[in-house]
C-alpha cells in the first residue's frame, strides 16, 4: 500500500480522501445515535465536504476534512502538516476545519483536531503557494498554539452536536 505523503498527491490521495470523509461521516452518525445526519458534496470546489445538521433541524455546520495516515514519515516524527487552499476557503461561524490522523490498517481516526474556520485564519500559516498551513504535534501532552482544539474522535460528534445548537440559538 503506498503511503500518502502530505507533499505531493499520490494516486490514492483522492480515494483516501473521500474515505476518510465517509468514515467521519458514518462514525459521527452511529455515535450519535443517528442525532446528527450528514450529507456529502457531489462537487468539492468551494472546500466542504461535509454538512452535518442534528435529525429535525435545519440548521447546519460545514466540514473541510484534512486527512493524514499514521504511516506518514511526518506523522510518525510526531507532526502534522496539512494545506487548505485560499481559493476556496472562506471563513465563517458555520465551517469548521476537521484535521485527522487515520490509521489506515484498523481504519480508524485517531487523532483530532476541531477548528472553527474563523480560528483557522486567525492562526494558520501561509505559504507562497496561495495556500494557509496547519501544522501541528500528534505528541500527546504537546502544548502547540492547536492544543485547545485537539479531542479524541468519540468526543467529536457532541462537539458537532453542540455547535449546531450554539448555531441555532444565534438565529
Amino acid at each position: 500500500m503506498a503511503t500518502l505523503d502530505y507533499t505531493g498527491k499520490s494516486v490514492d490521495a483522492g480515494r483516501i480522501g473521500a474515505a476518510v470523509e465517509h468514515l467521519v461521516a458514518a462514525s459521527c452518525v452511529l455515535a450519535s445515535n443517528a442525532e446528527l445526519n450528514v450529507s456529502t458534496s457531489l462537487v468539492d470546489d468551494e472546500g466542504v465536504d461535509l454538512v452535518f445538521h442534528r435529525r429535525g433541524s435545519s440548521t447546519t455546520v460545514a466540514v473541510q476534512v484534512k486527512a493524514r495516515s499514521s504511516d506518514t514519515s511526518v506523522v510518525e516524527r510526531g507532526s502534522y502538516t496539512a494545506f487548505v487552499r485560499t481559493a476556496t476557503f472562506r471563513p465563517r461561524p458555520e465551517l469548521f476545519m476537521l484535521f485527522v490522523v487515520v490509521d489506515r490498517p484498523t481504519a480508524t481516526i485517531r487523532d483530532v483536531w476541531w477548528v472553527p474556520s474563523v480560528d483557522f485564519d486567525l492562526r494558520a500559516g501561509t505559504t507562497n503557494r496561495a495556500t494557509r498551513r496547519f501544522v501541528a504535534s500528534v505528541k500527546a501532552g504537546a502544548n502547540d498554539q492547536w492544543r485547545a482544539y485537539r479531542m479524541p474522535f468519540a468526543d467529536l460528534p457532541a462537539a458537532i452536536l453542540r455547535q449546531i445548537d450554539q448555531l441555532a440559538g444565534a438565529r
